[in-house]
Formats: structure tokens, C-alpha cells, sequence
């Protein structure tokens, strides 16, 4: 038995849900696929996939070596571009995770220029503020701002930038400016729920530490953006979230002289694999796009 095709086939057979889908992919009969996994199953003496009204479904060993084989075949991709030294013609499909705004205003506006570079690469782009499952949702690159959760993860730092409290000119209008971090408690502010309320600054040497309140918490940044823009409250987030409204006057910043943690960027990659050459590359593009030393190249 061919175990590269044998691999290959349960692959295919998971991800379509049937033999028949598998067999279109793979260009063979549907026996053949049926007979493929037999053998495989034969081989190991374990039952890897379920038959259900919903189709075929893995079992818990077959969803072990699913994600055992994916990666053995991913790899084995990687080492023949390697080989031929087909890096800098990428092909294929790139699966990038990123949260939502982060992607809008600063990811997907690169990817025409990234994809001109490489016409034979697709870019299937999964919008999610949450941290996900690299592994289970079969991504490449994850980019992601902040301190990672996972100390395991296998990640590299682009790009630190600076965070600010934000608010319109209509509202510092109509409620007045904090001169400091004590005032915030006299502001309605925008809670964003995957972060603590509770801000520390520094300045001179010296922190100030307040728990802030507001009568709003979103749980995306598109709705944090959104409410500040609707001149609802002041909000604190990274300089990269506002920076068109910063740039055009809609926004902007308070406390000046009090300064936040900076935040950084990471690509982090699925862990217990090689990191793909198409998402090393992309990692790259992405660190020049935003220290400024972006040269053209892709």
C-alpha cells in the first residue's frame, strides 16, 4: 500500500465528507478510495471513519491521523518546493486568521499587491477577533496583537505600536477633556470585553491605575469603533485601529502626556509543524507593510 496515497486519501475523504467527493478530488473511481481505506484501516487495525445520516465522520483515531497526515503532507509540499526552489513563486492556498478591523484597515487593502506578486496563490482570509484553533481550522499564519495565551505557540513579532485613549471632538465637546487618568471615572467609556478594564499609565516614573465604567462593552473592535465614532464615549486601543480618523481629525487622542503599554503583532503558527514557506513570506510582507520598510517586493 501506498502510504503517501493511502494518507492522502483518508485526507480528502475527511475534509469532503464522503468517498465519492474524495474520489472527484483525487481523479479515481469511488471503489478505489473505498479500497484505500480499507487497506489503511486493515493496516492499523483501528476504525477510522463513521458512516451517519451526515455522511462519513471520523472517529477519534481517525481524527488523530487525519491531523497527523495533513501535516505529513504539508510538509512533504514544502520540502519539494524547497527542492526546487519554488519559494518565490507561491502557490496554492495561504489560510490567514486575523481579527477583523486589523484586517480591514491594514491586511486585506496589501493582499492585491501580494497576490500580483504570486498569480498562483489563493488567500482565504478567516475575520475572527477570538483566538482559534490554528490546528483544527487548518490556518497557516494567525496574526494576532497582544500577549499570546498560549506560551507554546510557535510565533514571531512583526510590529509594536502604540496604544491611546480615543474619543471624537464632538464628545470631548460636549463633555470635556480628562486632564488625567483619575478623570476617566467622570467619562462614559467603551468597554472592549476581551480586555480588563482596569488602565494603567505612566508617566515621569510614576503609574495611575483606574478601573473604568460605562453603560456599553463590545465584544469586537468594529464595535468599539463604531461607538466611538458615534461620539457615545472614549475608548482605549491600539493607534492602528484609528489611524484613517486619526489622520483625518475624526479622532483624537487623550491624556498625551500619560503613556500605555505599547502592543505588539505576532504571526503565530500552527504548532507541531514546519511553519509553510507561504506563510513565512507572508509574515514578512506584512512585518515590512507595518515598521515602514515594506520595499515593493512581496
Amino acid at each position: 500500500m501506498d502510504r503517501y496515497q493511502a494518507m492522502l486519501t483518508l485526507v480528502r475523504v475527511v475534509e469532503t465528507g464522503s468517498f465519492s467527493a474524495a474520489a472527484r478530488q483525487l481523479n479515481v473511481g469511488q471503489p478505489a478510495v473505498s479500497k484505500t481505506i480499507a487497506q489503511l484501516e486493515g493496516r492499523l487495525q483501528v476504525s477510522l471513519l463513521i458512516r451517519s445520516t451526515h455522511g462519513l465522520t471520523p472517529t477519534e483515531a481517525g481524527q488523530r491521523f487525519y491531523e497527523r497526515a495533513k501535516t505529513a503532507l504539508q510538509e512533504a509540499d514544502e520540502a519539494e518546493l524547497a527542492a526546487r526552489g519554488a519559494g518565490a513563486g507561491l502557490s496554492g492556498c495561504l489560510r490567514v486568521s486575523a481579527a477583523t478591523t486589523f484586517a480591514r484597515l491594514h491586511i486585506i487593502p496589501l493582499l492585491p499587491h501580494f497576490l500580483e506578486h504570486h498569480p498562483e496563490l489563493e488567500i482565504d482570509v478567516i475575520l475572527d477577533d477570538r483566538v482559534i484553533d490554528l490546528v483544527a481550522e487548518g490556518v497557516d499564519i494567525s496574526l494576532r496583537m497582544g500577549a499570546l495565551p498560549d506560551s507554546s505557540a510557535v510565533a514571531r513579532k512583526l510590529a509594536t505600536g502604540g496604544r491611546s485613549v480615543f474619543a471624537t471632538p464632538s464628545y470631548l465637546a460636549r463633555v470635556g477633556e480628562p486632564l488625567a487618568p483619575a478623570d476617566l471615572a467622570e467619562h462614559e467609556t467603551i468597554i472592549y470585553s476581551q480586555l480588563s478594564n482596569m488602565w494603567s499609565f505612566r508617566r515621569d516614573g510614576a503609574v495611575a491605575s483606574v478601573t473604568v465604567s460605562g453603560r456599553l462593552r463590545v465584544s469586537a473592535a468594529e464595535g468599539l469603533r463604531a461607538a466611538v465614532l458615534a461620539d457615545m464615549g472614549l475608548t482605549i486601543g491600539s493607534d492602528w485601529m484609528f489611524m484613517p480618523e486619526l489622520a483625518s481629525g475624526a479622532v483624537k487622542r487623550v491624556l498625551t502626556d500619560w503613556k500605555l503599554p505599547p502592543i505588539d503583532l505576532w504571526a503565530v503558527f500552527p504548532a507541531g509543524r514546519m511553519a509553510s514557506a507561504k506563510a513565512r513570506q507572508f509574515a514578512s510582507f506584512v512585518e515590512g507593510a507595518m515598521t515602514g520598510s515594506y520595499s515593493g517586493e512581496a
